[in-house]
């Protein structure tokens, strides 16, 4: 902790030089949130198996200074999902990829880009929503990330236009030396309006990577948005995303995270549903072995009565891998006629996986439809005995099995070209082979 302290007070003024100005008049708050709060330890409810200190304990090196990375991603990454047109956006290390790449073709209304430029184009709606949702009193990571980040990518939509295209952001780590980014995302979205967002997270070459990434999703009235998380990475990649939520009346957000390789995780969502008839569904999945670890922790607030939340997540954990499961939802007082759904399941095929699962409600209306539950076992043998009895072998029908349980993960996906990428890409990660897109020479190395 105190490294990141002594870093940040020496360099501020280099921090705040190269960065847009409406990121500048949150960072003192948060580095004295920062101070305040510090890394969360084990003793500590939200975080019981997940080490966060050890994370940040290495000295990672950071481009405070904004220095450009010799690479352009066009050279090395090249994605075809069938039949899946995007505007394709790369973000590397944490800095905003420009140079050579082909100027998108939006729309008057629509922006996507840097939060640099969205800053020269529209100033007042940066400074209102920037930091609009996140919130550094209550995470260190967000408060971290908040003092740190010195760029970002946005996405805008004017009040009644709809994306026709869905964006493809790519984040790929690219260096020589071990390396801490800290990414942002912004998204907003006026009244009756429309996005889909893809991120593939990439690690390029075999040294320690830690990112930290505050997204930050304001859906307006009448809006309807996708966010797909991809995570391809490296055993050698740690990760602290957190997503904050705003939805108004009638919007639909969906939000899936689904990590196919990587080394440790934590994925934090905090979603508010402050509009009636606002609805949220929130999903992930993530395949394990090794030793890699996955700790997902979630707060749905239902605000506002007539809203529903949908919450699925699968966890498969093999060889010596674990997971942890952290949800609660929250039925604030007067928030009737509420739909709340919370369901985590997870296999472990060995017995030295370990997942640990903690769902809640807590509920302060009473007419509402509210359920949670959760389960943790191994693969049905019965099956097994059946398929085997049937021609397959042992291994091909752990592996239909497998990919099976998490078909209704990869089956919310509202984009049906992505939908087929994905169960393709769990099916070759169930296999033991090298997870990746089509075409993407990242994975190809």
């Amino acid at each position: 902790m105190n490294q990141y302290i002594d870093i940040y007070r020496e360099y501020e003024e280099l921090i705040r030089m190269n960065a847009p100005a409406c990121m500048n008049p949150l960072r003192e708050k948060a580095f004295e949130d920062f101070r305040r709060l510090g890394f969360p330890s084990l003793k500590d409810e939200n975080y019981r198996y997940t080490d966060v200190a050890k994370a940040f304990a290495p000295n990672y090196g950071l481009n405070l200074s904004r220095l450009k990375t010799p690479l352009n991603p066009l050279d090395v990454f090249s994605c075809d999902v069938p039949n899946m047109s995007t505007q394709l956006y790369f973000v590397v290390n944490d800095s905003f990829y420009s140079e050579l790449m082909p100027k998108a073709s939006l729309p008057e209304g629509i922006y996507a880009g840097s939060l640099r430029r969205f800053m020269e184009i529209y100033p007042e709606k940066a400074i209102q929503y920037y930091g609009s949702v996140a919130d550094s009193s209550k995470d260190a990571i967000t408060a971290l990330n908040t003092m740190f980040a010195q760029n970002g990518f946005v996405i805008y939509i004017s009040k009644g236009l709809k994306l026709k295209r869905p964006i493809q952001l790519i984040n790929t780590f690219r260096t020589k030396t071990d390396i801490m980014a800290n990414r942002r995302l912004l998204i907003i979205l006026e009244e009756d309006s429309e996005a889909q967002l893809l991120v593939c997270d990439h690690t390029m070459d075999n040294v320690q990577c830690l990112s930290t990434q505050v997204v930050e999703i304001i859906a307006s009235e009448n809006s309807r948005f996708d966010y797909y998380d991809l995570e391809e990475s490296s055993v050698r990649t740690t990760r602290f995303s957190t997503v904050y939520a705003r939805q108004k009346t009638a919007s639909n957000v969906l939000i899936n995270g689904i990590t196919l390789n990587n080394g440790l995780t934590r994925n934090d969502y905090y979603i508010t549903l402050e509009g009636e008839h606002a609805e949220t569904t929130l999903c992930g999945m993530a395949i394990l072995d090794g030793n890699q670890h996955v700790d997902t922790w979630s707060h749905v607030t239902h605000a506002a009565p007539h809203c529903k939340s949908t919450e699925l997540f699968k966890n498969i954990l093999d060889n010596a891998s674990s997971g942890s499961f952290s949800g609660r939802i929250l039925v604030c007082k007067d928030s009737q006629k509420t739909e709340a759904y919370q369901l985590n399941r997870n296999l472990c095929l060995s017995r030295e996986a370990r997942m640990y699962s903690k769902p809640q409600l807590e509920i302060y209306a009473d007419d509402v439809k509210c359920s949670h539950g959760m389960s943790t076992g191994q693969l049905d043998e019965q099956a097994l005995f059946y398929m085997q009895s049937r021609g397959i072998s042992h291994n091909e029908a752990k592996l239909l099995l497998s990919i099976a349980f998490t078909a209704d993960v990869t089956g919310k996906v509202r984009l049906e070209a992505l939908k087929d990428r994905l169960q393709y890409l769990t099916e070759k990660r169930f296999r033991g082979e090298l997870a990746q897109c089509a075409g993407c020479n990242t994975c190809c190395k």
